[in-house]
């Protein structure tokens, strides 16, 4: 038996004429309210009939995108390069139809806030939706996204991942276009650099431990010191925190706690890198002399550092704006729906050999 708008209604707590008001949007509806009203829906996987289903399904000239923090480089690079591509004069003369608004969600990080976005955006009727950033390694998160993602296809919503991998081969479809970067690989021939300067002491300051960005990062790392024979210590010498700088200062004195020999450290990105010198300076050692820094991303500050950053170099602006023409529907999906971008090793001044 379908699900009805009185089955929401129940469910939620309120009248049906509340639950057609949230759905509507044509009337102004309690925050605490439309939230109930929003997640009856959701349990319930409720989908209007009739007239209402056909207006849902013709999209707006809307396009949402999703980010962790508008703040970091890493996402306001990526995108401000989607947005470029909704007001570029190609999506006219192109024949791709009339220029899109592109509208900036920023999550916080937050799980529940980046599925509430895409129920959101579904009830916008979007044209698109391109996320951003790591995924959440989370079954129940990953099961839920997959349903908003669901939800959002049958819309007609053109849906791009954008700097975090494919859905896995057994989760439930739909599987989005995928912009997606080569983490492992860049982390790999960051750690693979430090070791062919002689470093055999390295700590690792790693990302939030449920991001797959982490993972991936954490993974190369490792695959470097287990072909060096340095990888039984490497959980003790990694320190999980977030992406930025606050991270980078105090997981580096909790590295050089565990390890006063310590003569290289590597960020989880840039961001916490610049942590990681400042912490370095306050405890009178040099960079590199004393102890090597490197990064990750090569955000524009990082050429800039003193000394110069040590990274990878990832194509933040072109995945974007890869992805802001998938979405559109300006440029043909990659084979077999994702297209990685390699790391490229940046040597700067950050590094070199250790001193003892």
């Amino acid at each position: 038996m379908s699900v009805t708008l009185a089955d929401v209604a129940a469910r939620a707590g309120v009248s049906a004429a509340t639950v057609s008001r949230v759905l509507n949007g044509n009337y102004p509806v309690a925050g605490a309210t439309r939230l109930r009203v929003l997640r009856a829906v959701e349990e319930l996987e409720y989908v209007v009939n009739g007239p209402a289903s056909a207006l849902a399904a013709a999209t707006s000239d809307l396009v949402g995108v999703l980010v962790n923090d508008i703040a970091d480089p890493f996402f306001g690079i990526m995108a401000g390069a989607v947005q470029s591509e909704m007001g570029s004069e190609g999506g006219v003369t192109s024949g791709a139809g009339p220029q899109k608004l592109a509208v900036v969600c920023n999550t916080g990080g937050s799980p529940d806030r980046e599925l509430n976005y895409l129920t959101l955006l579904q009830r916008q009727r979007a044209a698109a939706v391109v996320l951003t950033g790591g995924a959440v390694e989370d079954g129940g998160h990953t099961e839920a996204l997959a349903t908003r993602l669901r939800r959002l296809d049958a819309a007609g919503t053109q849906v791009v991942l954008c700097g975090r991998p494919p859905l896995g081969a057994g989760e439930a479809g739909p599987h989005p276009l995928t912009v997606t970067f080569d983490n492992r690989g860049g982390a790999r021939r960051l750690t693979e650099h430090l070791l062919s300067l002689g470093h055999r002491s390295l700590g690792y300051l790693a990302g939030p431990a449920a991001r797959t960005t982490t993972r991936h990062r954490l993974e190369g790392h490792r695959a470097a010191l287990e072909a060096a024979g340095l990888a039984g210590d490497a959980d003790r010498l990694t320190v999980h925190g977030a992406y930025d700088r606050a991270s980078g200062y105090d997981g580096a004195l909790e590295l050089l706690r565990r390890e006063p020999a310590l003569t290289a450290i590597l960020a989880a990105n840039d961001t916490v890198a610049l942590g990681v010198c400042a912490a370095l300076r306050d405890r009178g050692l040099r960079i590199p002399q004393d102890i090597s820094v490197t990064g990750f991303d090569d955000l524009p500050f990082a050429v800039d550092a003193m000394p110069a950053l040590t990274t990878v170099r990832l194509p933040l602006h072109q995945a974007g704006a890869r992805a802001g023409r998938l979405a559109l529907g300006r440029e043909d999906g990659p084979p077999g729906g994702v297209a990685t971008y390699r790391g490229d090793l940046m040597v700067r001044d950050s590094t070199s050999p250790p001193a003892r």
